[in-house]
């Protein structure tokens, strides 16, 4: 204990002097600049006495700021916010100018003004170096949480205010990983990738796969695992025909309009209504606590509260130093990962220039550490269920492909940020069971256009006998970051051309991964295979044909190559047609078909069962939306003391249930009684315990943290492993920001 003691002191004071020699070194590079400010006297002094007078000016700066600014910030409490963040820079200017005046023989001086900015540098310099030191050192950092959490207890006593009810009921922490398939997973921990969810898997979960719908997609899969209804979401993107408009899952509007439809046909406002927080969602599930929700960043005024978590992280100088930088590094990154690829000359390969740099940036790097903040803030406040999407891997698989050093690296911070998160829920007003799942997986192959060298849009234009351009043009990206970056500027998301289709008889062709839509304007609701094949008598021929796609439907009918089609009303006849894409391809097929606003063609790409691969019809290399591969099997993680899912879960509906029956055992969980040995991994041999299940006792004061320890059969822990990552600046917590 006592050795303890010293390294916890000896460390401390490390990170004390560091901060100190950064801040003396900022002071005499800012001295050098800057023509109002000086660290001499007016006779000249050597380098020695002029770096003692910049370590005495950091040192003064830094003491003040300590002991003065908790005070005066105190003090100013009432003023209003917009006012306080104006007297912030010229109240941190004046006590540099104090501290300057601290300095003996009056060697410092600066210009008020001056004074002002070199302020801002320092702080801003000393709060970055002190909080990246602090990364690395999870004592303190784990010290610092309990302090943030017992000060929060400490002001709810003052105040009179009772306890949250159920404080000691667990919460339940659903963290999406987005577009992380079952395979992924396992592969990443088995390789030590992602050793903070091999720890769990060893000790205290399990993970089983499941089944999406045919639209494999963000959109379709979080509606219904957060609303309970993924009803007439046939594809990312689709054309409406009653409303004439193109709906496109990411696009704010849209989204809000989904939602409204999903919570109508559910009577239902979502997941998380009673004490629950959405954060980086496409929708709301029904939520108060919002931060970089889609749904609602359409509206306008002081409804929308959407962007707020962007503007309560880097309100913070430390949040937006660290943050900036590490974007920085993420974008270069970037661009010379890029660059050796082409060097390879790596197939597939897509383009990745333009902005793509800055949009992954943002996913990996700004969008993580806003949505890892904000629930660190959600834990503290003890609130009953939170549900986040983390987008960083989907967005890089998409142009990375799914499998590689590119997607690795992101796998290893997701990593990081989930043992953050686990640290954080050990000082929480209340034990958190953490839930990992991911929405869809990706699977692999070259675009449409890269293998065939024309767009789908060409090859129908083509079948229906109308003019197609020479040079083949590109279906950009569709994923889900680029909307995200739009909606924190507060700018529409815009879509192209194919997305807004004008006036005329063309049909309109819209893309979504390897799943394509394909509508006729002119046509009063959904076209009959007939009428299309008297209109366009080569289209469906020369669709169902032609080598990159796998099958269309079309009026209740799957049509696949040489002329194979099958109804789906007969029993069996499309099941044998859909076989190569894997268990339950029919019956998603079926179920779309019966969507309001099914396409009138609906083209699902080929897919190759030895390879995976299928054929992207935006660019992308790593691609979901249809049916073929890994794309249809994202993963589903739990606390072994939860029920067991069952056996099967298909669609994204049968996942919101099960969160719903978790919500509701925090009082009386279900544990597993099951013999020791068991696999971690369902599907495996003696993986499985279905139906083995007993009541347990109230599970109320347990520790029930992800990386627990399991009450169901000791397991050997998993070795000690490096811990960091995103922190709340110091004496911030990261507070609710939507009040």
């Amino acid at each position: 204990m006592r050795r303890r003691r010293w390294r916890t002191t000896g460390n401390a004071l490390v990170r004390v002097a560091l901060v100190w020699a950064v801040s003396t070194l900022t002071l005499l590079a800012l001295a050098g600049i800057l023509p109002d400010f000086r660290l001499q006297s007016d006779d000249g002094d050597s380098i020695t006495q002029i770096g003692l007078t910049a370590a005495w000016g950091a040192g003064a700066f830094g003491l003040l700021s300590a002991l003065v600014w908790p005070v005066v910030v105190r003090a100013l409490l009432l003023v209003p916010a917009l006012v306080l963040g104006l007297l912030v820079f010229f109240l941190n200017g004046s006590l540099l100018l104090i501290a300057l005046r601290l300095i003996p023989d009056g060697r410092g001086e600066a210009a008020p003004e001056t004074a002002v900015v070199v302020a801002a540098v320092m702080s801003a310099v000393a709060s970055a170096t002190s909080t990246a030191l602090a990364v690395r050192d999870d004592e303190a950092y784990r010290r610092r949480l309990y302090r943030l959490a017992d000060r929060r207890r400490r002001r709810q006593g003052r105040r009179g205010a009772a306890p949250r009810a159920g404080a000691a009921v667990p919460g339940l922490l659903v963290l999406q990983l987005d577009g992380v398939g079952y395979e992924v997973l396992r592969e990443a921990c088995n390789s030590a990738l992602m050793p903070t969810v091999a720890g769990w898997l060893e000790r205290s979960h399990r993970v089983t796969s499941w089944r999406t719908d045919w639209s494999s997609q963000t959109g379709a899969s979080q509606l219904g695992i957060l609303h309970g209804s993924a009803f007439d979401v046939p594809a990312f993107r689709w054309y409406e025909k009653d409303t004439r408009e193109v709906m496109v899952c990411n696009r704010p509007t849209s989204a809000a309009e989904l939602q409204r439809r999903a919570v109508e046909r559910t009577g239902d406002g979502g997941l998380l209504t009673l004490d629950g927080a959405s954060r980086g969602n496409l929708f709301s599930g029904g939520a108060d606590q919002l931060a970089l929700v889609l749904s609602v960043s359409a509206r306008r005024g002081r409804a929308n509260r959407s962007r707020s978590g962007y503007f309560a992280y880097f309100s913070d100088p430390a949040n937006a130093v660290r943050t900036a930088l590490s974007f920085v590094a993420d974008a270069v990154r970037e661009i010379v990962q890029s660059l050796r690829a082409r060097i390879r000359g790596d197939r597939p390969r897509v383009s990745r220039g333009g902005l793509y740099p800055l949009i992954r940036a943002f996913a990996t790097v700004v969008e993580r550490d806003v949505v890892v903040a904000a629930v660190i803030g959600d834990m503290l406040a003890g609130r009953s269920v939170v549900y986040a999407d983390l987008v960083g891997y989907d967005e890089v698989a998409h142009h990375s492909g799914p499998r590689g050093r590119d997607t690795d690296q992101v796998l290893e911070r997701l990593d990081r940020s989930l043992a953050l998160l686990a640290r954080v829920a050990e000082h929480a007003p209340r034990p958190y069971r953490i839930v990992l799942l991911s929405d869809h997986g990706q699977s692999p192959g070259e675009t449409f256009l890269t293998r065939y060298g024309l767009t789908l849009r060409d090859l129908v234009r083509a079948g229906c006998g109308l003019p197609v351009s020479r040079k083949a043009g590109r279906t950009r990206s569709g994923a889900e970051a680029r909307a995200a970056v739009l909606a924190a500027l507060h700018r529409p998301v815009e879509e192209g051309e194919e997305a807004r289709p004008g006036p005329g008889s063309d049909p309109v062709v819209l893309a979504s991964g390897n799943l394509a839509l394909i509508s006729f304007p002119d046509v009063p609701g959904r076209a009959s295979r007939a009428r299309i094949e008297r209109t366009h008598p080569a289209l469906l021929a020369t669709l169902a044909n032609h080598p990159g796609v796998g099958f269309l439907l079309v009026d209740g009918v799957v049509l696949g190559p040489g002329g194979a089609e099958a109804r789906l009303d007969v029993p069996g006849e499309a099941e044998e047609l859909l076989a190569p894409f894997g268990p339950g391809a029919a019956a998603a097929v079926r179920r779309t078909d019966a969507f309001p606003h099914v396409a009138d063609i609906m083209v699902n790409s080929a897919y190759d069962p030895d390879t995976g691969a299928v054929h992207a019809f935006e660019e992308q290399i790593g691609s979901h939306g249809g049916l073929g591969g890994e794309q249809g099997h994202p993963f589903l993680m739990w606390p072994a003391e939860l029920s067991d899912p069952g056996e099967e879960l298909v669609g994204a509906e049968a996942v919101h249930g099960v969160l719903r029956r978790w919500i509701r055992e925090a009082d009386g969980p279900q544990v597993p009684v099951a013999p020791p040995g068991g696999s971690r991994w369902a599907g495996e041999p003696a993986s499985r315990d279905a139906g083995r299940y007993a009541a347990a006792p109230s599970a109320r004061g347990a520790e029930a943290v992800g990386g627990g320890t399991s009450r169901e059969v000791p397991q050997n822990s998993p070795p000690e492993g490096h811990i960091s990552g995103i922190l709340p600046s110091d004496g911030s917590p990261a507070r609710d920001e939507t009040r």
